[in-house]
C-alpha cells in the first residue's frame, strides 16, 4: 500500500515537475490570477506558491513567476472594476437586496472612504476583500488613475508574495519539492489566520459594521427598526461571481 502510494506520489511529482518546465505556466498564471479577480474560488494564489516551490530548483524563472502574476491581477481587478461602474445600479439592486451583501458592500465602500487607496492593498490579503473593493471601487466611480496607482502597488506585492513564500519553501526542501510546497502553503494559511484573528479583534472593539433597515411595519423610523448586521466578504465575492457570469441580470 505505502509503495503505491510512493509510486503515485512520483507520478504526480514527475508530472509537475514537468508542467512547471513548459513556458505555458506564465500564461496559466496570468489566466488564473486575472479570474480570481471575479471568481475568487480560483486557486490562483496556490499556483503561484507551487510555482515559485519549483522555482528554487531553476525551472520556471521566479521572476517571470512573480510578474505574470502581478499582471494578471492587475488586468483582473481592472475588469472587477469595470463591472462595477458599467453596471452600477445593477450591483447595488444585486448588493442591497440581502443584509448579508448590503452589509458587505457597505463595509467595502466604508473601508473606501475611510483609507482611501490604500486599501485595495490591504483588502489583497482578506479572503473575499478583493472582489468587494474592486467592484465597489467601480459602482461609486473611485477615480480610475487613483485605482490603477493602488492597484499596481496591491498586484506586485501579492506577486512577490506568493511568489517568494513558495520559493523559500522550495529551498528550505530542495530534494523534496512536495514538502516544500506544504511548507509555503502552510506559510500562506498561517498568515491568513493571523491577519483574521487581527482583524476580528479590531472590529469587536470597534464594534460590528452595521446596516440599518427601518422597520416599515412598526411604523418605526431612524435608527428604531434598526438591525445590525456583521460583514461577510465573502458574501460579495459569490455575488460578484454570479454578476460576472451574467451581468445583465438584475434581482
Amino acid at each position: 500500500m505505502l509503495e503505491a502510494l510512493g509510486d503515485f506520489g512520483d507520478t504526480v511529482l514527475e508530472h509537475a515537475e514537468n508542467a512547471m518546465s513548459s513556458p505555458w505556466i506564465y500564461v496559466l498564471i496570468f489566466g488564473l490570477a486575472f479570474l480570481d479577480a471575479f471568481f475568487p474560488v480560483v486557486p490562483s494564489e496556490t499556483l503561484v506558491i507551487t510555482a515559485g516551490v519549483f522555482a528554487a530548483s531553476g525551472d520556471p524563472a521566479l521572476l517571470v513567476v512573480i510578474v505574470s502574476a502581478a499582471a494578471g491581477a492587475f488586468v483582473g481587478d481592472h475588469t472587477s472594476y469595470l463591472i462595477g461602474r458599467t453596471a452600477g445600479v445593477r450591483v447595488r439592486r444585486r448588493f442591497l437586496g440581502g443584509k448579508r451583501a448590503g452589509a458587505a458592500f457597505t463595509w467595502a465602500s466604508n473601508a473606501l472612504t475611510q483609507r482611501g487607496g490604500l486599501i485595495l492593498v490591504v483588502a489583497r490579503y482578506i479572503p473575499g476583500g478583493r472582489t468587494a473593493v474592486t467592484l465597489t471601487c467601480g459602482t461609486l466611480n473611485y477615480p480610475l488613475r487613483k485605482f490603477s496607482f493602488f492597484d499596481m502597488f496591491a498586484a506586485i506585492s501579492w506577486g512577490i508574495y506568493s511568489g517568494l513564500i513558495g520559493y523559500f519553501g522550495g529551498r528550505a526542501f530542495e530534494d523534496d519539492p512536495l514538502r516544500g510546497l506544504l511548507l509555503g502553503l502552510g506559510i500562506a494559511l498561517g498568515i491568513t489566520v493571523i491577519v483574521e484573528i487581527v482583524r476580528h479583534v479590531i472590529n469587536r472593539r470597534r464594534g460590528p459594521v452595521s446596516l440599518f433597515e427601518e422597520d416599515n411595519d412598526d411604523g418605526g423610523s431612524g435608527d428604531a427598526g434598526a438591525e445590525e448586521v456583521e460583514v461577510d466578504e465573502a458574501e460579495v465575492a459569490e455575488e460578484a461571481a454570479r454578476l460576472a457570469e451574467d451581468p445583465t441580470e438584475t434581482r
